[in-house]
C-alpha cells in the first residue's frame, strides 16, 4: 500500500498532464473527423467569432488549470522525497524503474519552470497558427513524457521514454502542415532514431558488462567481465555518446535542429531550444557519469574524440549562426553551438567542468526560451522572419528589444548576466583538467564563440534601436500583453541568476562531488 502511494505521488503528475493531452487530442481529432465528412453542411453551422472567442477562452483555462497543477504536483514530489518506484519486469534484471535523485530533481525542476512560460506565451501566439486544441493536446502529452524521462532510474526506462518523447515531440514541429514543417518534422524523426538506434547499440553490449542498468553515481561497470573485452566495449560507448548527442544538435548530426527550429511555432522552438535538447545532455550524463564511469572512457581515443567533436561543433555553430540571416535559424544554430559548450564540459571529465556543464543548462534554458520567444513575438507582430528586416523594430517594440538585448548580454557571457558564470567554470573546468592540448585550446574556443554570438545577435538590438533611415517598419505602440510579459520575466530571470548564481552553483557543485567521490 505505502509503495502504492509513493508511485501515486511520483506519477500522478504524469498522469494528469498525459491523460489530458490525449483527451484534447482526441477531442481535436473528433472534431476534424466531423468537419470533414459534413463538409458544407456545417457552413451555414460554423461557430461565430463570439462562440470561437468562448471556446479558445475555455480551452485556455482548462490547459493553465491543468498545467498549474501538474506543474505543483511534479515540484511537491522531487523536492519532499527521493522516491523510487519499480512499476513492473520488461525483462530478467530490467524493471520499469523510476527514481528523483538529484540530477533528475535539477532536470524536472527546470522543466516545471519553462514549460508554464512558454504555455502562457502560446495562449496568445497560436491564434497565429491555429489548430490550438491540437497544440496544447500535445504540449502536455510531452510535459508528461519528459517528467517521465527525468525521473527513469535505469537506462532502459529512460531509453524507452527517450523514443516516446521524439515521437511526442515531431507533431509540435509539424504543426502548420505546410511542406516545409512536414519535412522539418520527418528529418527531426529520422534523425532523433538513427542516433537512438546508435545509443540502442551501446546499451546492448552495456547490459552485458554492468552489474546493473540502475543509475548508480561512480557506473556500474564489471571490470571483471570488461577484461579483455575493453576495446570493443569503448566503441559501443562512443556510439552511445555519438547517438544521443544527435538529440543535442553535436557534430555531424545537427542539421535537424536547423530545419525543426524554424518550422515549428515560437513556444515550441522555445521548448526544443531549452528541454529536448537538453534531454541529449541528461542522456549523456547517465551514460557516462551514471553507467559506464567517467574513469574507463578518462585518457582514451573516444573521450579526445569527443572533445574535437564539442569544440568544432562550438565554433561551427557560431560561425553559421553568424552567416545565417533567417532570425529563428540563426537561434538554432545559436543552440547547436551552445549546448555543445555543456558537452565539452562533460568531455574534459573535470570537477570543475562537469559544474560549469551543470549551470550552462540552466542558464541556456532561459536565455534561449527568452530569445525564441522573442523571435516569435516579432515574427508575431511583423510577419518578418530575416533578422536585417527588424531594423528600428525598437521603435515598435521597446520592451521585447530590451529583452532580447538583456537575453543576448547573457548568452554572450558578459558579466553580472548568468552566462558568465557558466562559462567561467567551463574555463576553469578545461584549464584545470588533465587533457593536455585541450586545456588551453577549449577556453580560445570558447572565447572566439562568444566574440562571434556577440556578432550575430547584438546587430539586431543596434539595428533595432538605430535604424538610420533604412526602416520601414512603423511606429506605435507596444501592447504589454502574456507574449511580452514572459519575454521579459524570462529575460529578469536570466539577470537574477547571474547576479545572485550562488544556490545554483552549490547545487551543481553537490551532484558534480556525488560523481566524484567514486
Amino acid at each position: 500500500m505505502d509503495a502504492f502511494i509513493e508511485g501515486m505521488k511520483m506519477f500522478a503528475p504524469v498522469l494528469l498532464s498525459g491523460m489530458s493531452g490525449i483527451g484534447l487530442l482526441f477531442s481535436s481529432f473528433r472534431s476534424h473527423i466531423r468537419e470533414t465528412e459534413n463538409g458544407s453542411e456545417n457552413a451555414e453551422n460554423k461557430e461565430s467569432p463570439a462562440d470561437t472567442a468562448d471556446s479558445l477562452k475555455k480551452l485556455h483555462i482548462f490547459v493553465g488549470i491543468v498545467l498549474t497543477v501538474a506543474v505543483i504536483m511534479a515540484l511537491v514530489s522531487v523536492w519532499t522525497k527521493e522516491r523510487s518506484v519499480t512499476l513492473f519486469y520488461l525483462a530478467d534484471r530490467v524493471p520499469a524503474y523510476f527514481h528523483g535523485d538529484a540530477l533528475g530533481r535539477r532536470f524536472i525542476t527546470l522543466t516545471s519552470v519553462i514549460w508554464p512560460a512558454a504555455g502562457v506565451y502560446a495562449f496568445q501566439y497560436m491564434k497565429h497558427e491555429g489548430e490550438e486544441k491540437r497544440f496544447f493536446g500535445f504540449f502536455l502529452l510531452l510535459y508528461g513524457v519528459l517528467l517521465s524521462l527525468e525521473s527513469a532510474g535505469n537506462l532502459i526506462t529512460f531509453y524507452f521514454f527517450y523514443e516516446l518523447m521524439t515521437l511526442s515531440s515531431m507533431p509540435l514541429v509539424m504543426h502548420n502542415g505546410s511542406k516545409e514543417s512536414i519535412m522539418a518534422g520527418l528529418k527531426y524523426l529520422f534523425y532523433s532514431l538513427c542516433g537512438a538506434y546508435f545509443a540502442l547499440f551501446g546499451i546492448y553490449f552495456l547490459y552485458q558488462y554492468c552489474d546493473t542498468l540502475n543509475f548508480t553515481a561512480g557506473g556500474t561497470l564489471n571490470m571483471t567481465l570488461v577484461s579483455g573485452n575493453v576495446q570493443i566495449l569503448q566503441i559501443a560507448v562512443f556510439l552511445m555518446i555519438i547517438g544521443f548527442g544527435t538529440k543535442a544538435g553535436m557534430l555531424p548530426f545537427h542539421s535537424w535542429l536547423t530545419a525543426a527550429h524554424p518550422a515549428a511555432p515560437a513556444p515550441a522552438s522555445a521548448a526544443l531550444s531549452s528541454i529536448i535538447v537538453k534531454s541529449g545532455v541528461l542522456a549523456t550524463i547517465r551514460a557516462v557519469y551514471y553507467i559506464v564511469g567517467m574513469e574507463f572512457i578518462r585518457g582514451t581515443w573516444v573521450q579526445t574524440v569527443c572533445m574535437i567533436l564539442t569544440l568544432l561543433t562550438v565554433f561551427m555553430g557560431s560561425m553559421l549562426a553568424y552567416r545565417e540571416k533567417v532570425f529563428k535559424k540563426r537561434l538554432a544554430y545559436s543552440t547547436i553551438s551552445q549546448v555543445s559548450y555543456i558537452l565539452f564540459g562533460l568531455s574534459l571529465g573535470s570537477y570543475m567542468a562537469m559544474t560549469g556543464a551543470l549551470l550552462h543548462v540552466v542558464f541556456h534554458a532561459f536565455i534561449k526560451c527568452a530569445l525564441f520567444l522573442t523571435a516569435g513575438t516579432f515574427i508575431y507582430r511583423t510577419d518578418r522572419i530575416r533578422a536585417d528586416e527588424y531594423s528600428g523594430i525598437g521603435r515598435q517594440m521597446k520592451v521585447t528589444l530590451w529583452g532580447y538585448t538583456f537575453a543576448s548580454l547573457a548568452l554572450i557571457g558578459i558579466p553580472p548576466f548568468s552566462g558568465f558564470t557558466s562559462k567561467w567554470y567551463l574555463a576553469l573546468g578545461a584549464l584545470s583538467s588533465e587533457t593536455g592540448f585541450f586545456a588551453f585550446l577549449g577556453p580560445v574556443v570558447l572565447l572566439v564563440s562568444a566574440l562571434l554570438t556577440a556578432g550575430y545577435l547584438l546587430p539586431v538590438t543596434v539595428k533595432g534601436f538605430l535604424p538610420g533611415k533604412d526602416t520601414d517598419i512603423p511606429v506605435k505602440k507596444e501592447p504589454f500583453d502574456k507574449m511580452t510579459a514572459v519575454v521579459l520575466i524570462l529575460c529578469i530571470v536570466t539577470v537574477i541568476l547571474g547576479i545572485w548564481p550562488n544556490p545554483l552553483i552549490r547545487f551543481a557543485e553537490q551532484i558534480a562531488a556525488s560523481l566524484w567521490c567514486y
